[in-house]
């Protein structure tokens, strides 16, 4: 295979044209995008790539002159939330696998799912770091 079409992870275009959308306070040409990706896809590619992420609700195209604009509709929050969400529904038992996860949250990521899940705001001492691996709990 010619190392110029190194084909990329399952996700991963999708993941380079909802970056540029995002870098840009206004909405971009596909043009744009491709030019901002290196200029190694295809117009058409980054099109195709555009139009998926309108279908699952990720951007919308925006009539400009005689073409189209696009801007992402989701923030980086949403897409996270909605990947977190199909992982959840993906193990046999989700309720095992979100067990898992709350296991693995530092102190203050928990203080925050708590204080969600009561319903309340979440405090705002700024976002929750990544903690120490073993989500700060001693496992004996």
């Amino acid at each position: 295979m010619d190392s110029r079409r190194a084909r990329r992870a399952r996700g991963a275009l999708e993941s380079e044209v909802l970056a540029a959308l995002w870098a840009s306070d206004e909405p971009v040409t596909p043009a744009a995008i491709q030019q901002s990706l290196g200029g190694d896809l295809a117009y058409t590619t980054v099109t195709t790539i555009l139009t998926r992420l309108a279908e699952k609700g990720l951007a919308e195209r925006i009539p400009t002159g005689r073409g189209y604009a696009w801007r992402a509709v989701a923030a980086r929050e949403e897409l996270a939330a909605r990947q977190m969400k199909a992982l959840l529904t993906r193990g046999e038992t989700p309720t095992a696998v979100l067990q898992r996860f709350v296991e693995q949250l530092s102190p203050a990521e928990g203080a925050v799912l708590q204080a969600l899940l009561a319903g309340q705001a979440a405090p705002t001492t700024g976002p929750p770091g990544p903690g120490p691996p073993d989500g700060g709990r001693d496992r004996d």
